[in-house]
């Protein structure tokens, strides 16, 4: 029998053509439609295995593409690549919401759209690739849906608050803290000074006319000192 043509384009869009339509459907398959059995049917566990398969594939891409940069240079653009708001944009390009097979009640309510889920279904579905073609047809599947985002000149840098947060999750630690050290100076100039705070790492602080320059400041200082940013930034 024909294969659907909703499938067909899916295939187009991942470069890859699924031997098994179950294993297909379950990476698209939401968890808000599992059943009772005792079988796990929905799409998780793929995601877990495409979380891996996602990480491995970026890095040895960078480790080869980027031979002169630090681990620390490597694990921003790593970052950046893998994070959930990326996977979900890669989502939308290729069109996997329209056949995500939902509940009716979370597609009702936009599960379609809805970056978590495009970020998990991605993954999924970079999973069951893995599972049926091995991991070199996973990684030619990354390098198809990530496209340009390969282009690795170093323009858009991000701010030191949202850089530090991003290597955070990627070396699994909770989010950084910030506190207030001291506000000096009369009300029309006033100068304060933030410490950054991240687990398992010494606190740094920063100064600047405002709360949040100080804590850019203080966030950039750690990054610095980590060795994740270059000391000219």
């Amino acid at each position: 029998m024909a294969r659907p043509r909703k499938y067909a384009e899916l295939e187009t869009a991942l470069g890859y053509r699924f031997k098994d339509r179950k294993l297909l459907e379950r990476a698209l398959t939401h968890a808000s439609v599992r059943s009772n059995s005792a079988s796990r049917l929905d799409n998780e566990r793929l995601e877990f295995l495409g979380d891996r398969v996602l990480g491995l594939a970026v890095a040895e891409m960078l480790h080869h593409a980027l031979p002169d940069h630090s681990e620390g240079e490597l694990a921003r653009y790593f970052n950046r690549l893998v994070r959930g708001a990326t996977c979900a944009a890669v989502g939308r390009e290729a069109g996997i919401g329209k056949h995500l097979i939902l509940s009716d009640s979370e597609a009702e309510s936009g599960g379609r759209e809805k970056d978590t889920i495009l970020a998990n279904a991605v993954e999924a579905l970079l999973g069951a690739i893995f599972v049926e073609g091995g991991f070199d047809a996973g990684r030619d599947a990354v390098k198809r849906l990530w496209g340009d985002r390969f282009d690795l000149s170093p323009s858009v840098i991000v701010d030191p608050k949202s850089a530090l947060q991003e290597w955070a999750q990627g070396q699994g630690l909770p989010l950084p803290r910030y506190a207030e050290i001291s506000r000096e100076g009369p009300d029309h100039a006033p100068r304060f000074v933030a410490e950054a705070c991240l687990k398992g790492h010494e606190p740094a602080t920063g100064e600047g006319t405002s709360k949040r320059q100080a804590e850019q400041a203080a966030a950039a200082e750690l990054l610095r000192r980590e060795g994740v940013w270059a000391k000219e930034n």
